[in-house]
């Protein structure tokens, strides 16, 4: 809070906004009392403020705060004030805060398919702002709709604002999300979270996008993320928050360098490390040969729409040993979980062969693929969507080895072994899915993988939903567990940094191909294909050096 009143001393503004011991109540039956408590911030004009904190911690309850967007009566202000331009937010009416957002403070979502209307053309949602102000004709916001689109970055606006937001990307979606908050000029952007669900190269185009705006229109900016990266790529200061409250805050070359709060350190300490270790060459026979393989989605033309072919998996080959994890990278859309899902035989490929052993899984069908199913697992994306949540976790665990003859009670035996194995109580069998936080699901998810015994397990993007210190434990756990039980696992993911710390060799996807292969520390440090450099040189935070934040690092520090 210091740093706060120094920068503002130094530039001799008065700060644009201004929050002061705000507290925000809970509803009976929450986990604790308050979602915020007494917390104390401002924000400059041309600055941007990276608020940090993991699930929970009250981040996106102060951005609703500030935008009157709580839900009351259930969560509201029970303390402080939020004064902006004279005037505390807090104390203004509907109508009032109505005529302020948008206009003076604008805001983009995180997840912004469903901050869109479906039904709605993109270009009637942003001129929708200027109706809801009484500002503009017809052809003037037809005009400004498409002056927006083009800041933006949007290619062909004209086009473009007569789609609906299913048939524009993620990236494109958040720019439309972008054009909106601007319209009206506001003085401060409020972005929750806009990039979290991006591919690299579009996280870093958004993330560009946002700092060129704020410096073109001198906006002040407030961005809630999770992710040390990014604060490293554009925060001026920071402000970490845990279970409600500001535990540190300071410029970002000191939160980011030199923290002083524990838990900030352990955010820190959490976050992979850019560069991969070395690692020793793997030898023996494959465990898993995938040779040539192809697969082509193939949509039938209707009355209004023409067919299409999507070839998402050409020519895939690469092999996995033993003990080895080889990670599967690339954006969204590259054929990832493509090939993920046809070597656990969920998709049928079109032609290639998946030797595992001496068996062609490619070729088998029906009763003839059952046996061999259990040696290749699959721990998916989203651990609640995957999971039942009308059965118990330790039905959910053994329905595989019942599946495959196990009698029950030695499956619900073995599911309890499992939950400690990854690091849940026995007790937890009882229980449903909606009963557990999203780490404690992917660890559910994990022993259900592990119940039939596989050799290789398939991890489609197993971290990306998670906090960076939830992250932190089930990377950790995927690796105690790899190790203790000699697996070997094909790991997809988008997150550079999780696939530099974990995958010994790295295979590179783009457009259904594999543009290039081999080990992580050469290919991150030496690689060939455009592609990749391209992917290697957008991440996030990518030249900040993760500071040693253990009380050894922090002495040597102190001591040079």
């Amino acid at each position: 809070m210091s740093d706060a009143g120094t920068m503002t001393e130094t530039t001799g503004e008065t700060p644009l906004l201004q929050v002061e011991r705000l507290s925000i109540s809970l509803p009976p039956g929450a986990d604790r009392e308050l979602a915020v408590e007494e917390i104390t911030f401002d924000l400059a004009r041309n600055e941007i403020l990276c608020v940090v904190g993991e699930s929970g911690s009250g981040k996106s309850m102060s951005a609703n705060a500030i935008m009157g967007l709580l839900p009351r009566p259930h969560v509201q202000p029970v303390a402080g004030s939020i004064r902006f331009e004279g005037r505390d937010l807090l104390q203004l009416s509907e109508t009032q805060l109505r005529d302020l957002r948008g206009s003076r403070i604008g805001m983009i979502f995180q997840e912004p398919m469903t901050a869109l209307n479906p039904l709605m053309r993109i270009g009637e949602q942003i001129s929708e702002v200027f109706d809801a102000h009484g500002l503009l004709t017809k052809r003037e916001r037809k005009a400004r709709v498409v002056e927006l689109l083009r800041e933006v970055g949007l290619p062909d606006p004209e086009t473009l604002g007569e789609s609906y937001p299913f048939r524009l990307s993620g990236g494109q979606r958040q720019r439309v999300m972008i054009a909106m908050a601007l319209a009206l000029g506001p003085a401060i952007l409020i972005a929750d979270e806009p990039t979290t669900a991006l591919d690299v190269t579009t996280q870093a185009q958004i993330l560009q996008l946002i700092k060129s705006l704020q410096a073109r229109h001198h906006m002040a900016v407030m961005f809630i993320t999770h992710d040390f990266g990014v604060v490293a790529e554009i925060a001026d200061r920071v402000a970490v928050m845990q279970f409600g409250r500001i535990v540190e805050m300071g410029s970002a070359e000191q939160v980011l360098n030199a923290p002083k709060h524990d838990y900030t350190r352990r955010l820190i300490a959490a976050v992979p490390q850019f560069e991969p270790p070395e690692r020793p060459g793997l030898k023996g026979p494959p465990l898993l040969s995938v040779r040539s393989l192809e697969k082509t989605y193939v949509t039938e033309r209707g009355f209004f729409t023409k067919g299409r072919r999507v070839p998402a998996a050409q020519d895939i080959t690469f092999d996995i040993r033993k003990g080895e994890t080889l990670g599967l990278v690339g954006e969204s859309g590259s054929g990832k979980s493509t090939v993920g899902r046809c070597i656990v035989r969920l998709l049928d490929s079109d032609s290639g062969e998946i030797r595992f052993g001496d068996v062609d899984l490619a070729s088998l069908k029906g009763k003839a693929l059952r046996p061999h199913r259990r040696h290749v697992q699959m721990i998916f994306q989203d651990p609640y969507a995957s999971l039942n949540p009308r059965s118990k976790i330790g039905t959910i665990i053994a329905e595989g080895p019942m599946a495959h003859g196990a009698d029950r009670a030695t499956a619900v035996a073995r599911a309890q072994e499992l939950l400690g194995l990854v690091g849940l109580d026995a007790s937890a069998a009882e229980r449903f899915p909606h009963e557990f936080s999203g780490g404690q699901r992917q660890r559910i998810g994990i022993a259900r993988a592990l119940a039939l015994d596989p050799e290789l397990l398939v991890a489609d993007e197993p971290v990306s939903a998670l906090d960076v210190s939830i992250q932190a434990q089930v990377l950790e756990l995927l690796a105690e567990i790899k190790q203790r039980l000699q697996l070997s696992m094909l790991f997809i993911t988008h997150d550079l940094r999780v696939a530099a710390q974990i995958c010994d060799n790295i295979a590179v996807m783009q457009l259904g191909c594999i543009v290039e292969y081999g080990p992580t520390r050469k290919v991150f440090n030496d690689p060939q294909h455009s592609y990749t450099q391209e992917l290697l040189s957008a991440v996030p935070g990518k030249h900040w050096s993760i500071p040693d934040v253990s009380p050894e690092g922090q002495a040597r520090a102190a001591g040079s």
